[in-house]
């Protein structure tokens, strides 16, 4: 069988900038093993797999070792192929998810998400994850994404946290934020438990990202970088119990993979 698939820079005006996402158009879903050995082979961050339902899509997202509820970068991907490979007349499209609808909309050389807010709590014993990221924060906070809060931009860029011990922790993925210099905040993701051990640029962090510093900033438009190796920009909205995401893509590669 033979599959066309693309390979695409999310959040990202440059090539080898953003995170990288490999998005799979399929005619009908293949067994999970066959779309996590994709995945895996692919060597990516995120795999995403789109099947045409109506005048939407079907999606779906896996790391090199696992399934993953929501990824904002290979939808934003997965987005591009469709505007600009099989639907190019399309200024919308919605994806439907094990996390819901998500709506991506086409804003001249943007793309913007449309995803679910996601809120955080108090961290109840955050000495492990304070422990393995390296440097306590000032403030965190848990929930399937945790959330480390620090004072300055610095402190996140020269994080080099223990990746084996976030991984004994047995969370999803750990966020780390500060104030931004030249933008409102900034931030960086570690997912060793989903096969990641630092993911270039996180749509689904900015759920989390959004409203904890529209809130503390009393604004509700944002603008963000996380600021791994590779960077991205993140332009951000909370409205109506919504997050929009707004980021560029950048075409890396296209061709057909054989199974």
């Amino acid at each position: 069988m033979k599959l066309s698939i693309w390979q695409l820079d999310a959040f990202s005006a440059r090539r080898f900038g953003g995170n990288p996402a490999a998005v799979v158009p399929l005619a009908e879903w293949l067994p999970d093993e066959t779309l996590l050995a994709i995945a895996a082979e692919n060597n990516l961050a995120e795999t995403a797999y789109v099947v045409q339902s109506g005048d939407d899509y079907e999606i779906r997202w896996f790391t090199p070792t696992m399934e993953v509820p929501l990824c904002g970068h290979a939808t934003l991907a997965s987005a591009w192929v469709v505007f600009y490979r099989l639907a190019p007349q399309r200024e919308s499209v919605v994806f439907h998810s094990k996390s819901g609808p998500l709506r991506v909309d086409r804003q001249k050389e943007r793309l913007v998400l449309d995803f679910p807010v996601h809120h955080v709590l108090p961290a109840s014993d955050p000495t492990a994850v304070s422990a393995a990221l390296g440097k306590t924060p000032q403030e965190i906070y848990e929930g399937f994404q945790w959330l480390a809060v620090y004072a300055h931009e610095e402190e996140v860029r020269s994080l080099k946290p223990d990746m084996a011990a976030l991984l004994a922790t047995g969370i999803h993925g750990v966020i780390a934020t500060a104030p931004g210099t030249d933008c409102d905040f900034v931030s960086r993701f570690f997912a060793p438990a989903a096969g990641v051990p630092e993911d270039p640029v996180t749509g689904s962090a900015h759920t989390r990202l959004t409203p904890y510093w529209a809130a503390r900033l009393g604004r509700l438009s944002l603008f963000a970088r996380q600021v791994s190796t590779r960077g991205g920009e993140l332009w951000c909205e909370l409205t109506n119990g919504r997050v929009r995401i707004a980021g560029c893509v950048t075409l890396y590669l296209e061709g057909t993979i054989e199974i």
